[in-house]
């Protein structure tokens, strides 16, 4: 067996009121020109202000970009990469959810290194060179504050390029479940399935390792018991705690492992149909486990465990999790691409290059059943509802 190449950020501040603690731990670290890369909501909201208060009364010249779009795209980098040099920052902080996260993260590697993200493309595997990367997650999902990816859609292809490497690594994240507190239903549910897609596959991963199974596990084993309780009552603290936690478990483990088909196939349906990344995940993943699961019923039947099920054999156990994530996306009310609205006859013909697409990320390659061409496409027609 291969040794597992471990990547972790080198400081993670836990717990509510981190944030307030911002500006201490960049100092810490050395550095004092950061650039916080933020969205417009979280500029409106106060929250990107009181980051920066926090920086500023630690002595930090902050200056802010806040031109962060859904699903980030090259030409949306432009404006930010431009505030980074001209700020003549030492280090870049990404506030919001896994858009602006990977913002930042393009950015710094953008800003060091030159060039432009096809570039940093997968297979290429970064390693640098790269401004330091701090992040603060404000949604229980993506786990992009613990991992070495960013997800940058090609402008003028529209493909979602995978650009992974040490170089996308965060050297420290702030995770304060506070932040998530107002996040509404439908944002809760799509990021917490996010988050379940990232532990399981991470587990089921032809790249699973023993280190990050057992941050998959424990991820699985939180979210099965706080994702309900997140989605009907948002203000339960103790639960957005333990969703908070659990993401960014899951997002050590997947970054330490991989992720499989259904990041391979979700990818695409983001960049053509601009459908949220937790959103497809969680239309993919029922039918991405069925196609998948007696590839690895060992694998899968642990899933089941730490999900609270039980069962006779690997095999029931594991078709047991695949039903029990079917009643999942129903409590959730997760909709089905038909029912979002997609057009049927633009989903079948972009079905063949989505999955050429997903194919060359490589993702589908780490599935248990690795997949060809058609048979993602039957996959597509099968989700589509």
């Amino acid at each position: 067996m291969t040794a597992a190449q471990i990547g972790l950020p080198r400081r993670l501040a836990v717990g509510g009121g981190a944030l307030a603690d911002t500006g201490r731990l960049v100092r810490d670290l050395g550095y004092s020109r950061p650039v916080v890369v933020t969205d417009a909501f979280l500029q409106r909201q106060g929250t990107a202000d009181r980051l920066v208060a926090a920086l500023t009364e630690a002595g930090c010249t902050v200056a802010v970009f806040d031109g962060t779009v859904p699903d980030p795209t090259t030409d949306s980098l432009v404006p930010g990469l431009d505030v980074v040099r001209g700020h003549d920052a030492d280090c870049v902080i990404g506030l919001g959810g896994g858009s602006p996260l990977d913002t930042a993260k393009a950015l710094a590697v953008l800003a060091a290194g030159g060039g432009t993200m096809r570039d940093y493309k997968a297979p290429t595997v970064t390693t640098g060179p790269a401004l330091p990367v701090i992040a603060v997650p404000t949604t229980a999902g993506s786990g992009s504050e613990a991992t070495q990816f960013s997800i940058i859609t090609d402008s003028a292809s529209d493909e979602k390029m995978l650009c992974p490497g040490p170089a996308f690594l965060p050297v420290a994240a702030v995770v304060d479940y506070e932040l998530t507190l107002s996040m509404p239903a439908r944002l809760t549910a799509d990021t917490g399935v996010d988050a379940l897609t990232h532990a399981i596959e991470a587990y089921v991963s032809r790249k699973a390792n023993p280190f990050a199974d057992g941050f998959a596990l424990t991820a699985i084993r939180t979210i099965s018991a706080t994702l309900r309780r997140v989605y009907a009552d948002g203000a339960d603290r103790a639960a957005r705690e333990a969703m908070m936690l659990a993401a960014t478990q899951a997002g050590v483990a997947f970054s330490n492992s991989s992720v499989a088909l259904v990041h391979g196939m979700s990818r695409p349906i983001g960049a053509h149909f601009h459908v949220a990344h937790g959103l497809s995940n969680a239309m993919l993943l029922p039918a991405v486990m069925q196609f998948s699961v007696d590839s690895a019923p060992a694998r899968y039947a642990d899933c089941a465990r730490a999900y609270g099920l039980s069962g006779d054999s690997d095999a029931a156990l594991a078709q047991g999790l695949v039903t029990a994530i079917e009643q999942l996306c129903v409590d959730l009310a997760v909709p089905t691409p038909s029912a979002y609205g997609i057009d049927r006859a633009r989903w079948d013909e972009l079905s063949p290059l989505m999955a050429e697409q997903a194919l060359a990320s490589g993702s589908p390659g780490n599935n248990p059943r690795v997949p060809d061409a058609a048979e993602i496409v039957e996959l597509y027609a099968e989700v589509y509802g």
